[in-house]
């Protein structure tokens, strides 16, 4: 893998805000005692420093697999990395105020900021839409690796997009009219209202559906293909089926489209009004029909027989 130091420095240096803020958000939650849609006022700065920090880190490295449209991706990335820091000021500013930050229209100010968000947001997938779009024209000498990074930059456009069905207003939303001048409108939850009984650290509902769940999992598809490849590469010496490189991308391909479906299914339960913890029968067995797809297409990955020319470096684009 390249050092650290060419990677996207606009990108680099917003993942060491989001570091730094995960550390400042950490201890809000510990010394501030205010509570907000029933989380401690802090848990949403917090997770959302987390994520984006390996979100941004991750496509500050895709980036230096451009060989092509270099300045395009450089802008993109400075793009993502601006917006990103919008979209976390409005949310730091909103529990330094001790308000909510999304979905909030009780006040002028606060559905400015809410809109100025919304904002950001549209900005963040739109910047991604274009490096998803440079990837995909990049020549990447290991085709594994040029999979897991396509892929995962994919699905994390998907995931992404999901987040704009939160913007909707709720059946119940929609049920209690009046909904130009509601304080409130939009929600994570499908089915019950935003704030009731919840999962630890997540805080993804226990008791209906949660479209956070599918926006998390297809967001971080960034980091968790290529992660998984890496994984192949670090086995590759153990496992000597793996050091072949149609092997690997066979497996890669399997895997994206297990996350993929994964994605799916969490969106379709979301939407059902499902909580993640309480599956029904529907759910269980598309659950095991993934699986065991993914089982199948992982045993054909491996059979016997590729041809010892398609054997490459293990993980060439990932580790130099």
């Amino acid at each position: 893998m390249q050092s650290w130091r060419t990677w996207h420095r606009p990108l680099v240096l917003f993942t060491a805000s989001m570091a730094v803020m995960s550390v400042v958000a950490a201890a809000g939650i510990l010394v501030d005692d205010r509570m907000l849609v029933g989380a401690p006022i802090w848990a949403k700065p917090f997770k959302f420093a987390v994520s984006l920090a390996v979100y941004a880190g991750a496509l500050a490295w895709m980036l230096t697999l451009l060989t092509r449209g270099r300045r395009a991706g450089w802008w993109a990335g400075t793009v993502v990395a601006l917006a990103s820091t919008g979209e976390m000021v409005v949310i730091t500013a909103q529990v330094i105020r001790g308000r909510r930050s999304h979905f909030n229209h009780a006040t002028p100010l606060d559905s400015a900021l809410y809109e100025a968000m919304a904002v950001t947001v549209v900005i963040l997938w739109a910047g991604t839409l274009v490096i998803a779009l440079l990837l995909l024209r990049a020549r990447i000498d290991d085709r594994a690796s040029a999979w897991a990074v396509r892929s995962g930059v994919l699905i994390a456009l998907v995931g992404a997009g999901l987040g704009f069905l939160m913007a909707r207003p709720s059946a119940g939303q929609r049920a209690a009219g009046d909904l130009d001048t509601a304080d409130v409108v939009g929600a994570h939850t499908v089915g019950v209202p935003d704030g009731g009984p919840s999962m630890p650290l997540t805080g993804w509902s226990t008791t209906g559906g949660d479209l956070r769940v599918p926006h998390f999992i297809g967001m971080h598809a960034l980091q968790a293909l290529p992660l998984f490849l890496l994984a192949l590469v670090l086995l590759a010496p153990r496992v000597a089926r793996l050091r072949e490189e149609r092997v690997r991308l066979r497996l890669v391909l399997v895997a994206s489209g297990a996350y993929f479906a994964v994605v799916a299914l969490t969106a379709w339960q979301a939407l059902r009004g499902q909580d993640l913890v309480h599956p029904d029968g529907a759910t269980l067995t598309v659950t095991g029909l993934i699986a065991a797809a993914a089982a199948a297409g992982a045993l054909a990955a491996l059979r016997p027989g590729a041809s010892a020319a398609s054997t490459g470096a293990p993980g060439k684009a990932l580790v130099s």
